[in-house]
């Protein structure tokens, strides 16, 4: 049996070919006297590979040739006639794998994405959600590549947890108690009978895992999925996502914000020289002025500034904001886009937030006010990265537990490594999808992972 041949690798020879075997899915079909056209996708590229058939071959088929049916063709690759592509394949024989008929939903050429979310087992088919998820590969290698590269140890950290990193509560339950008559001790559920012998979840962050390898590999990163239990549906949340998270030791904040810089200029910079047929499409058809946006983050300067000083910027400028701002508050998103798209017109770091808006981890800096903390804000988005420093003060770390109620209990061995051998460390996180978004110009979470788990939504 001849060995099928990817069209990504058909479209890229320098030279015809006496006879080719390809097999995907039709995109359109042509039909004419002499001749038929039919353009075949196999997903390995954006572009399609023109089939060229006579009526004789076509005749034999069975019924259900058209938009979205699934063939497998042989023939000879010669130099095509037609403007706009090099290649064309004269097909000697063909067979109909996978027929359609008049339901197949994808026969238009352009769906909204709305229309595409309700079917998402068909839409990787469409032009839009293949550029999408070849991207979303690609930048997945990106990510090992980078941290491979600077002799980062990749750790699997644990999805079920006992663990809620943030302190935010809305976690998933991971339990194998009867929901309708758990066992209890003195009113309350006594987790102690439940599978894993306490009140246990699904993680939403990896970080603290993270900082346990990092005192034994010194670098060290995590890439996996994260889940919150958040009962939104703003286009920029979705239930389960993934995160990458690096932990380094002997680094304190100015060498994290080093390390956040070089990674995001990195994956800009891979997207550019290895999406180019897919971030075109994106240019044309999703975000107008997408290209010049990625290559101007991937050539500026990252500028930083601490909290402080960003708030009494916003506060001088005049704007007036839906959310006012003042020392203490969170910055909320427009108040990151103008810190980078009016007063630093690039990416900025901003640093040092108020502890009392941060979580108890972070690094108490000696102003007895801030941690050492910092956000990476990029234009027409806000907050892409966040990190810290992380407290490697035993007695430090000890006072902010008890200060925001978190008792030791399941986190002695996060003490622990405070107790024997501590250092200076920190890390960041960078939401996969978040990333995903601002690359390929997609306006929603939802349409940048492969099957969104939302609110009232896990199908499949």
């Amino acid at each position: 049996m001849q060995k099928r041949v990817a069209i990504i690798t058909i479209l890229a020879e320098d030279q015809p070919r006496a006879q080719v075997k390809v097999c995907g899915w039709v995109r359109s079909v042509r039909r004419g006297k002499e001749v038929s056209f039919i353009a075949l996708n196999d997903g390995s590229c954006f572009a399609s590979l023109q089939l060229v058939v006579v009526p004789e071959l076509l005749d034999k088929l069975p019924a259900g040739l058209g938009t979205g049916a699934c063939l497998s063709v042989q023939g000879e690759l010669i130099a095509s006639p037609a403007e706009g592509q090099q290649w064309e394949l004269q097909v000697s024989a063909i067979e109909l794998l996978g027929g359609v008929d008049e339901s197949f939903p994808l026969q238009k050429k352009r769906h909204s994405f709305e229309f595409l979310r309700s079917i998402a087992h068909l839409r990787p088919r469409s032009n839009s959600f293949g550029a999408v998820f070849r991207m979303r590969s690609a930048l997945s290698f990106a990510v090992h590549q980078f941290f491979q590269q600077r002799h980062f140890v990749h750790v699997h950290t644990p999805i079920i947890t006992a663990n809620d990193c943030e302190g935010a509560g809305e976690m998933f339950r991971v339990t194998t108690l009867d929901p309708q008559q758990p066992p209890q001790t003195a009113g309350e559920v006594d987790w102690s009978e439940d599978f894993f012998g306490a009140r246990t979840g699904l993680t939403v962050s990896g970080q603290l895992q993270g900082e346990l390898f990092a005192t034994a590999f010194s670098d060290i990163y995590t890439f996996g999925p994260t889940f919150r239990a958040e009962n939104s549906n703003t286009s920029r949340h979705a239930s389960e996502f993934w995160m990458i998270e690096p932990e380094m030791a002997f680094c304190d904040l100015a060498g994290d914000c080093d390390l956040a810089e070089d990674f995001l200029r990195h994956l800009v910079g891979y997207a550019l020289e290895h999406c180019s047929e897919d971030l075109d499409f994106f240019d044309q058809r999703i975000e107008k002025g997408l290209l010049n946006k990625l290559q101007g983050l991937h050539t500026a300067e990252f500028q930083r500034v601490s909290y402080s000083d960003a708030v009494a910027q916003l506060q001088k400028s005049g704007q007036k904001f839906e959310f006012p701002i003042n020392w203490g508050s969170d910055l909320q998103s427009e108040h990151e886009r103008f810190l980078t798209e009016k007063i630093f017109a690039g990416p900025v770091f901003v640093t040092d937030y108020p502890k009392e808006i941060k979580a108890f981890y972070m690094r108490d800096n000696d102003d007895g006010k801030t941690v050492a903390a910092m956000d990476l804000l990029v234009p027409r988005v806000g907050e892409i990265i966040g990190g810290s420093q992380r407290e490697e003060r035993l007695d430090r770390l000890q006072q902010k537990m008890a200060a925001q109620g978190i008792g030791a209990g399941d986190l002695e061995w996060y003490l622990d490594i405070r107790r024997w051998g501590s250092c200076p460390h920190a890390g960041f996180g960078l939401g996969f999808e978040r990333l995903l978004m601002y690359l390929t110009g997609m306006e929603n979470i939802r349409d940048v992972i492969p099957f969104p788990r939302t609110p009232g939504h896990a199908d499949f």
